[in-house]
């Protein structure tokens, strides 16, 4: 059973729209991942809090002992404000700024993931003015294709991220002659939501045929970073809210050659908080037109933009309404045509005030909301502040 949703009474006094988490949801995904990593002593699971940085489910993730992945300064700020100690804190992104850089070597965090020539020549300058040295893993891009949406595919050729193959062991050969940098080992993330093992597959293969090009140079590594990707159930969510960690773990367990002494590190972030969140919004309108209805709700893509940034799917559900079906459209509030949520879909019969919930949406969501048309940033709750378990 998914998020509980049960009991609408208890949403009835809050303003909408709002996030609602479940921390029984986020809890059961992260046993499961401690159920898969425990059987690995050399397995480090990294939480990308991209997906989701609110405090309250920073905290349950912080208890399980994940460690970070960032990707801006500002990430780094908001976990070490969540209590997350800096030793674990893996630093991503094509851009890092300068005094994000710094930020990371004054905090001490565990590792860089380096994109490019250039960035590594700036780490290395920041890290001689401190003193200091900064270990560093180089992202390498795999040109593995990801059977996902183009605009979460990273690991392509013509992606903006990490450094070309081509170019790995020169860029490595320069790490090592720096005297502020240590070099540990390489980084890689193919894209997101992603279902198909196949993909995870040609990855650990890609990363096998570059250990064993860099092995006949003399050069090891320490660690191999796989990155993250795994997708969540967004048709079925409440069937399958724990996604497919068994067989994620098993690909890399049976396809990726560990050498002895290395450690592998993952970064999830979907796969740990989407289905542990819902978007709940209110209905303002029934708009009936020629050809279509429209259930016009109180949320907009300010709210959740995925629908119209990607295309992408949420389960929608009406809360308040177990009248017969009928079609709509369901729409936000937004002064633009793609502020839609979904189009022709089945909902019982609905009407002004019920209570609508986007599912599937405590990864991307929040996160991204913005105040567009100066409207307020949703606010976001527990079931623990809500009193929602049982």
């Amino acid at each position: 059973m998914g998020i509980n949703l049960n009991n609408v009474e208890r949403f009835a006094n809050l303003r909408t729209p709002f996030y609602y988490y479940d921390t029984n949801i986020l809890n059961q995904t992260l046993e499961a991942i401690a159920a898969e990593i425990q059987k690995h002593d050399n397995y480090f699971v990294h939480y990308a809090v991209k997906a989701n940085a609110n405090l309250k489910v920073l905290e349950v993730i912080r208890q399980a002992g994940l460690g970070i992945d960032c990707v801006s300064g500002g990430e780094i700020e908001q976990v070490l404000t969540a209590g997350f100690p800096a030793d674990k804190i893996v630093f991503a992104g094509v851009g890092k700024s300068d005094w994000e850089i710094e930020l990371g070597l004054d905090k001490g965090i565990f590792c860089f993931n380096v994109e490019s020539i250039p960035e590594l020549e700036i780490i290395n300058e920041i890290a001689a003015r401190k003193g200091k040295v900064a270990t560093i893993c180089f992202r390498i891009n795999p040109d593995v294709g990801a059977h996902t949406h183009a605009n979460i595919t990273t690991g392509l050729a013509e992606n903006k991220f990490g450094i070309d193959m081509a170019d790995m062991e020169k860029v490595i050969l320069l790490a090592q002659n720096m005297k502020n940098v240590q070099f540990k080992g390489l980084h890689f993330h193919i894209g997101s939501q992603i279902l198909e093992m196949d993909d995870f597959i040609a990855l650990a293969h890609r990363i096998n045929e570059l250990q064993e090009q860099l092995e006949s140079k003399g050069i090891r590594l320490e660690i191999i970073n796989v990155g993250g990707g795994l997708g969540v159930d967004y048709e079925n969510p409440q069937d399958n809210p724990i996604p497919n960690l068994k067989d994620y773990f098993a690909v890399y367990e049976q396809h990726l050659k560990v050498r002895p002494g290395q450690t592998v590190h993952f970064e999830l972030g979907r796969a740990i908080v989407a289905q542990c969140g819902a978007l709940i919004t209110k209905v303002n309108y029934v708009k009936e037109a020629s050809v279509k209805k429209f259930v016009i709700v109180d949320a907009g893509f300010t709210d959740l933009i995925r629908p119209a940034l990607y295309d992408a799917h949420h389960r929608i559900v009406n809360l308040s309404s177990n009248k017969p079906e009928e079609t709509y459209d369901v729409v936000g509030p937004i002064c633009e045509s793609s502020d839609v949520f979904d189009k022709d879909i089945r909902l019982p019969q609905t009407c002004r005030g019920d209570l609508i919930a986007l599912l599937s949406a405590g990864a991307y969501g929040e996160i991204m909301a913005s105040s567009y048309n100066c409207r307020k940033l949703p606010k976001a709750y527990t079931d623990k502040e809500l009193n929602t378990n049982g």
